[in-house]
């Protein structure tokens, strides 16, 4: 009863915190389906990542809320239906709600036949930028946990490698903990620059953090 009663108290701490946040009030007043677009909003304003004419690949992108910043940031009028001036191709082992303008993919990253899928949706077009929000069903095995979060960020690596132009870019969602610093290392043996990024909306008691790679050290031939 008593683990029950704790299960409880912390739903009912992070329905409050929820309700309250600014960025979830934001996002149903801007039509954003989740918070997480200001995270990918503020890197990109940061950075200048995503530009009029881009090719962007937003792998893990269900429910859809990068893909609507990607969609709005692409638009000459910044809206969320009409002109489009650049392509998003977006993949989720999840279904995902059409966003118009959007070509999406329902499927799973790790398996070659979904590769494929994404590999003729980019029609031999080099991307000017790659966004992966992709995390794993976790366990609660640290260790588990951790290799698989590289897991999904090698492959995200390596179709980078071999779909990004040279001075393209990738954003990644990891998690500080066991073999964040590798992730790290791994970056910086693929990329010129490497900025790891924490943005405001992203909650402080997550060990959630960005990564993002700019220009790559060996382009695809």
């Amino acid at each position: 009863m008593k683990v029950k009663t704790q299960s409880k108290k912390v739903n009912k701490a992070w329905l409050n915190d929820h309700v309250n946040d600014p960025y979830v009030k934001l996002a149903h007043k801007e039509g954003y389906r989740a918070r997480a677009a200001y995270k990918l909003k503020e890197i990109d304003e940061t950075l200048g990542l995503i530009r009029p004419g881009h090719l962007v690949v937003d792998l893990g992108s269900a429910p859809g809320a990068w893909s609507q910043y990607l969609r709005r940031r692409l638009s000459p009028s910044g809206a969320a239906v009409g002109e489009l001036n650049g392509t998003i191709v977006a993949l989720d082992l999840l279904p995902m709600e059409p966003i118009e303008g959007v070509q999406f993919i329902q499927g799973d990253f790790r398996e070659d036949e979904v590769l494929a899928q994404l590999e003729a949706a980019v029609a031999g077009r080099q991307a000017d930028v790659v966004v992966s929000d992709m995390a794993p069903n976790l366990s609660g095995i640290e260790s588990t946990d951790a290799a698989r979060i590289a897991h999904l960020i090698e492959l995200a690596l390596d179709f980078s490698q071999n779909h990004l132009k040279p001075q393209g870019a990738l954003v990644v969602k990891l998690f500080h903990g066991s073999g964040y610093s590798q992730l790290v290392k791994l970056f910086k043996a693929t990329f010129k620059v490497v900025k790891p990024i924490k943005p405001k909306s992203s909650r402080d008691k997550s060990s959630e953090t960005f990564l993002v790679g700019i220009g790559l050290i060996s382009p695809p031939a």
